[in-house]
């Protein structure tokens, strides 16, 4: 489980096909607690499990194996040598929840419609709605894009948009998103239960 609070950036190394999928390599600086075998790490919002690690002299590679069910539903499967992703460490019982309960499950891949800079100190991206539920996409509701805990800014029925502060454009991969990309999308845990409930009980 997570946070949708992205804590660095990092760089693929390399992306290697193997008999279960795809072996992605990434390079990032260390953490102060040292990284274990098996560990859950969110990259780009989607969880994946360590399974090898190296640190030498505070750079940090971790290998993760991609099966091709997450390279499906997933950008990951477009990801290339020195392709940016963003990441964020499980998240501990003791840790604030800043973001949203982000679980690292994709619900769709999205495109990026409009991009717009009226204010200097903000960033308005517009995006598709065509793959994820969008009687889970509410205005001033949560939703994780490539990792990333946002507020949903504006609703219609074929798009949605969301606003990007200054911290946000820095320090994550959504400040050089282009028009025509790709990303990952998760929605809010608590809306999408919601409306299942209800859609089973007016089944009833």
């Amino acid at each position: 489980m997570f946070t949708g609070l992205v804590q660095q950036k990092a760089i693929v190394s390399s992306t290697n096909q193997t008999e279960s999928g795809v072996r992605l390599v990434i390079s990032c600086t260390g953490w102060e607690a040292p990284i274990e075998h098996g560990e859950s790490i969110c990259i780009s919002g989607c969880c994946l499990t360590v399974v090898d690690f190296r640190e030498e002299k505070g750079n940090l590679t971790l290998s993760f194996d991609v099966v091709p069910e997450t390279l499906r539903c997933t950008t990951l499967g477009a990801f290339s040598d020195g392709t940016q992703i963003n990441l964020e460490r499980s998240l501990r019982a003791d840790s604030l929840l800043g973001g949203h309960i982000v679980q690292g499950h994709i619900d769709g891949i999205e495109r990026v419609l409009e991009i717009e800079s009226a204010v200097a100190s903000e960033r308005r991206l517009r995006f598709t709605l065509e793959t994820v539920d969008s009687d889970t996409i509410i205005s001033k509701g949560s939703i994780t894009i490539e990792g990333v805990s946002l507020t949903i800014a504006q609703v219609s029925d074929t798009w949605f948009e969301v606003v990007l502060v200054p911290t946000t454009i820095n320090e994550t991969t959504l400040g050089t998103v282009a028009v025509g990309d790709s990303v990952n999308i998760e929605t809010d845990i608590l809306a999408r239960t919601i409306v299942q409930v209800a859609r089973k009980m007016q089944k009833k």
